[in-house]
Parts: C-alpha cells; sequence; structure tokens
C-alpha cells in the first residue's frame, strides 16, 4: 500500500531545492529567536501590563524548527541510514502546528499594541508590538515553508512505499541501488585466447 512509505525507512524521493526550503526555515527561526528574546527582555519593565507568554512560546518554537530541520538536512546528507519517515512526519507535523499558533499568538499581540499604545508616549509598549509584529510576519513564512516541505515529504513517501525497489533517494543523490547500466546488463565472459590449437595428424603415404 502507498500509505507503507509513510513508515518505511530512508529518505523519499525529494525536489533537490526543498534542502534549501529548510535552510530558509531554518534562517527564519534564528531570526525570530532573536526578535522574541528582544522582546522578552522589555518584559522586566512592563510585566505588570503584558504577559511574557507570546516571545517565550516563539523562543521554543523557533528551538525546535531548528533542530528539527537541522537534523533533516544533517540525515539527508550524510545519515540517511538512521533516517525514519515516521519520525520525520511527526516532527513535521508538530512544527506546522507550532508555528502557526506562535505567529498567530504574536499577530494577535501585536495588533493590540499597537492599536492602543503610541510610540511617542509608551514607547516600550510599541517596540513590544513592532517586535511581536516581525515575529508575526516571519513566523507565517517559515509556517507556510514547513507546509510545503511536509507536502513534498508526503508526496515523496507515498510514491516510494517500497524502498527496496528504489532505495535512497535519488533527487538528492543517495541511490545504493545497482546502477542502470549494470541492472539490466547480461554478463559477457571473455574467450580464453591461450588455449592450444587443436592437433592436425597426418594420413600415412
Amino acid at each position: 500500500m502507498a500509505i507503507s512509505g509513510l513508515t518505511a525507512p530512508g529518505v523519499p524521493p525529494q525536489p533537490k531545492w526543498l534542502i534549501f526550503t529548510k535552510g530558509a526555515i531554518i534562517l527564519l527561526a534564528v531570526i525570530v529567536l532573536a526578535l522574541a528574546a528582544y522582546a522578552l527582555s522589555l518584559y522586566g519593565d512592563y510585566s505588570y501590563y503584558y504577559s511574557a507568554g507570546a516571545p517565550g512560546y516563539l523562543l521554543f518554537v523557533a528551538i525546535f524548527a531548528m533542530i528539527v530541520y537541522g537534523t533533516a538536512i544533517f540525515l539527508e546528507l550524510k545519515a540517511t541510514q538512521f533516517y525514519y519517515r515516521i519520525a520525520m512526519l511527526v516532527a513535521y507535523i508538530l512544527t506546522c502546528i507550532f508555528w502557526l499558533s506562535g505567529w498567530a499568538w504574536a499577530a494577535s499581540w501585536a495588533s493590540f499594541l499597537l492599536a492602543y499604545y503610541s510610540d511617542y508616549y509608551y514607547p516600550g509598549f510599541h517596540a513590544f508590538g513592532s517586535a511581536m509584529a516581525a515575529c508575526a510576519a516571519l513566523g507565517a513564512v517559515a509556517w507556510v515553508l514547513c507546509i510545503i516541505n511536509l507536502v513534498f515529504f508526503v508526496l515523496g513517501s507515498v510514491r516510494n512505499h517500497d524502498p527496496a525497489a528504489n532505495p535512497g533517494n535519488v533527487e538528492l543523490g543517495h541511490s545504493h541501488g545497482p546502477k542502470p547500466a549494470e541492472a539490466g546488463q547480461t554478463p559477457v565472459y571473455a574467450q580464453n585466447q591461450t588455449a592450444q590449437p587443436t592437433p592436425v595428424y597426418q594420413q600415412p603415404a
């Protein structure tokens, strides 16, 4: 069954550009991590007015995303024998859910603070709201990229439900099976060039 491809071991066939998508997710996670840390640094002065839950949660999401996609890149390029599709599927789905809730939470805080507090009278509130707005925008982009990665991962897995028939990730250059030229090639045996000539006997006169 095609669904068995999601539980099979080995890297599924994927487009080559998908590895750059994972790299972009890691880059966005690093930026969100920095912005969330900055917003969290403002929490000490204004802890009475707003919660640090949103930036704290974004710190967790960013770190989780870096671990998941950094591990995926390493396994796809260097350790395909340890790549388990079901584990990556769960990690990808969780990352999509975390990013969705993270950027939505940040957007709600940003819309509230930027709408009710001006930069002139409440610079701390405005700075926190701006950081949350940037986190929401970048988090939404990362969420879209995570969905794209998940879709191509699932498609590649269900189409490659028999890894023994097509081992390795052809798109990423991990092909461990026989070469096409060798798979259907009929062996040719060289003739023995040193064989002795057949003796010729002369008839008596």
